[in-house]
């Protein structure tokens, strides 16, 4: 699923024409998405009865459950499924449901697709709500206060099947829901059944609505045993069956570095270094899945970066993929969802903690946004491409460059959202521990202070300490870099008061909290003063004024040498991506893939050397509110063993051993 360097827009729409009564048809296919008549009886039937769903949950033994679905179509099955998870409350796991779809609908026609199923609209609008539209890539869906996992995975069902399949076994259950095969073979072929092979757990069941023999000796094949049922309806057969042997691993057509020799146990307790947005999210994220988290910070909650006032929920555009595009934008995605469930339920203040009211980033190259206006045509739920007298109705000022109007996005308060994380009896926050340094113990993981006492002791470690993630011991390779940023508190006016919504230009400014705007920032390398300085003031508010010239004279009057502001440190990665994911251990890793030295595009079918429990989140550079709920949630993936959220491509991206390889295949190390 390699995307790198390909044209960029939304993923093709689904060609759909609509029944006198409703149901969505497929023309493309020459087929319905669900049955006119009963199609809630039918998915249940098929799906729900043919995976023995939901009595298999009542004595399930292990954490979560997980799904996955060929053919996510209109989402009917998810919806069923996860109504009866709810009407299951006694001894369920978590649900985990996986679902591919190539042709994914819009939001208005996921909407008028599920209108007829009023015993489903709660759950519906729901769905309706978080749906990612036609965005490319992988989207994680956080429903029921995190209980649900909902994973869409817009591509062809071979692609991502192939990509999810070098993970190993984690599947107890699978919807086989993709068009009839006669009239959509492309996804029933010989590479779906292996895959499904490897991905099986012990006893794994599987249910299709069809009975076509191929399908049957395919499932056979791969090791499944598989019986014919009564179809539903007029179909007059269906198959189920279970899985009775493990499938062969797949090998990758690269080279595994980014995936551990060493089995992966899910721990009781986890420690974090560092109280920031990395932290905290990551927090949250394993308190969801009943781990008990040790947080240590030197200094106090939101105390460097995280501390600031007002930030930007912030994305990036491109004509064409990048891994720093595509995380960008999925992170984005994800980030917008979590916080409007915040605010929905009361964790975060509205225009006290923050204001999903929307983002206008002004752009200076008129032809980028000329070009990307005709990419994001279906995606205008994402961003749509404005002038700057067009840029007025949302922002209310006519900024001097056009740009990108984002709905989705508005301003947090950094802190709040932090301390919002931490709600959870499971999560422990000890402050002002100084400096802390990790010992290994025997299989766990011990926090000492600067006075040599331990602090806390637990089965893993997750460092997310901003620039200073780099001064332990085993991280102290890392290439990161601690970039200055002042910000400067500017008193509210009537001026100002006209701005309607989050504004980033060379710097950024959100309407008033509390009667003051939050402005910035100066961006300073290799500059570790803690001193808020009047130069940085002016700068920030002639950025300011360059962006909004009908300010400028009342931005004039005020005196940089009397205002207030604020100096944290970014830490950024040489390529802007965040680090996150298990910490190599350098000198094996740099033994096992030392052939790379002499031949960067050899494959060595060897899995990376990682150090036993210890993992590392940091380098969001000035986009953690974006960037750093999403790291939580594969962070929390890849410790629990669960299938991540992300592509391998992403996963790699995001690794921290992506340097290691880098600098051995440039025959620097």
């Amino acid at each position: 699923m390699k995307r790198d360097n390909t044209p960029w827009g939304a993923a093709p729409c689904a060609d759909i024409s609509w029944s006198e009564n409703g149901v969505p048809f497929s023309t493309q296919f020459d087929d319905f998405y669900y049955s006119s008549e009963a199609g809630i009886a039918e998915s249940e039937h098929v799906f729900l009865q043919g995976n023995s769903l939901p009595e298999r949950w009542t004595s399930f033994e292990d954490d979560t459950f997980c799904i996955l679905e060929t053919g996510f179509g209109t989402g009917l099955n998810f919806l069923l499924t996860w109504l009866a998870w709810q009407k299951q409350t006694n001894n369920r796991p978590r649900l985990h449901f996986i679902s591919l779809e190539k042709f994914p609908l819009s939001t208005p026609e996921l909407a008028q697709a599920l209108a007829p199923w009023e015993s489903l609209s709660p759950l519906a609008n729901k769905l309706i709500d978080a749906w990612p539209g036609r965005l490319p890539g992988q989207h994680r869906l956080e429903l029921d206060q995190g209980r649900v996992m909902l994973d869409l995975w817009w591509d062809d069902s071979r692609l991502a099947l192939a990509d999810l399949a070098t993970r190993g076994p984690a599947i107890d259950a699978w919807y086989l829901d993709g068009f009839t095969p006669s009239r959509n073979d492309a996804m029933w072929q010989p590479g779906l059944y292996q895959a499904m092979a490897a991905l099986s757990r012990p006893d794994a069941t599987v249910s299709t609505f069809t009975a076509a023999s191929h399908v049957r000796r395919g499932l056979e094949q791969a090791g499944f045993e598989i019986s014919k049922v009564p179809g539903f309806g007029q179909k007059r057969e269906s198959l189920r069956g279970v899985a009775t042997r493990a499938g062969p691993t797949l090998a990758t057509i690269d080279t595994p570095w980014d995936m551990s020799s060493r089995p992966v146990t899910k721990p009781r307790h986890a420690l974090i270094i560092g109280a920031g947005l990395a932290g905290c999210t990551l927090a949250a994220a394993l308190a969801q899945r009943n781990i008990s988290v040790t947080l240590l910070d030197q200094g106090d909650l939101a105390g460097e970066a995280s501390g600031n006032e007002q930030g930007v929920l912030y994305t990036r555009l491109s004509k064409r993929h990048s891994a720093l595009t595509d995380f960008a934008l999925q992170s984005f995605r994800f980030s917008a969802n979590l916080y409007r469930n915040m605010f929905t339920s009361g964790a975060l203040e509205p225009g006290l903690d923050g204001d999903l009211c929307g983002s206008f980033h002004q752009i200076t190259d008129a032809q980028e946004v000329a070009l990307l206006k005709n990419q994001l045509v279906g995606l205008n739920d994402l961003a749509e491409a404005l002038t700057a007298q067009e840029a007025n109705h949302y922002l209310g000022e006519t900024p001097v460059e056009g740009g990108y109007w984002y709905p989705d996005s508005g301003w947090l308060r950094p802190p709040a959202v932090c301390s919002a994380m931490l709600e959870s009896p499971l999560i422990k926050l000890q402050r002002n521990c100084g400096k802390v340094t990790l010992k290994p113990l025997e299989e766990q993981w011990q926090a000492i202070d600067s006075d040599n006492q331990a602090l806390a002791t637990a089965d893993i470690a997750i460092i997310c300490s901003g620039a200073s993630s780099a001064s332990f011991t085993e991280t102290g390779w890392l290439p990161l870099q601690s970039i200055r940023g002042q910000t400067s508190y500017l008193p509210a006016s009537e001026a100002t008061q006209s701005l309607k919504a989050a504004f980033c230009h060379r710097g950024y400014i959100s309407p008033a909290r509390e009667s003051r705007h939050c402005i910035g920032a100066s961006f300073k390398l290799r500059d570790n003063s803690m001193e808020v300085r009047p130069e940085e003031h002016r700068e920030n508010l002639e950025k300011l004024a360059a962006a909004l010239p009908q300010w400028s004279s009342e931005l004039e009057k005020l005196d940089p040498e009397q205002m207030e502001g604020r100096v944290g440190f970014r830490c950024a990665s040489p390529d802007y991506l965040p680090i996150a994911g298990p910490v190599p251990a350098r000198e094996e890793f740099l033994q096992t893939y030392g052939a790379l030295r002499k031949n960067a595009r050899q494959v060595i079918q060897q899995r990376g050397n990682y150090v036993p429990g210890l993992y590392i989140n940091t380098a969001h550079g000035s986009r953690g509110l974006s960037s750093a709920p999403l790291c939580a949630q594969l962070l929390a993936s890849l410790i629990c063993n669960e299938l991540p959220p992300l592509s391998r491509e992403l996963v790699r991206a995001l690794s921290p051993s992506r340097f290691l390889i880098r600098d051995l295949a440039r025959g620097l190390i």
